[in-house]
């Protein structure tokens, strides 16, 4: 029987990145208001090993109209949170929710006739 030495780097990386209770609600928040506007329906929560993912549908059987991305190894980077369109363009990138939140917000804006 062979023992292995614990390995000081084991504790320091998680296995699997999710989203905390303020940043979840922060984007369930926006999630509402869009499905009381009628424009979203459905969404789906992945955590995976490097990045979690909330994404937004407007129909189940659809692909994602957007995807919130959350990748703590960009934290020093570009940011570590991300919104990502349909089309696999990032919409915006930064370090605050909130602000990169914002792009999705601007939809809520709508001219009145």
């Amino acid at each position: 029987m062979t023992v292995q030495p614990p390995n000081p780097f084991a504790s320091h990386l998680p296995d699997q990145v999710s989203f905390d209770r303020h940043e979840l609600g922060r984007i369930l928040a926006l999630y509402g208001r869009m499905v009381a506007l009628g424009e979203w329906r459905d969404y789906g929560i992945s955590h995976l090993r490097d990045v979690a993912v909330f994404s937004i549908f407007r129909r189940t059987a659809e692909n994602a109209l957007y995807r919130i991305e959350k990748r703590p190894r960009l934290r020093g980077r570009q940011g570590m949170y991300a919104v990502v369109g349909m089309d696999g363009q990032i919409l915006r990138r930064g370090q605050d929710l909130a602000q990169v939140l914002r792009v999705l917000e601007r939809k809520l804006i709508r001219p009145v006739e």
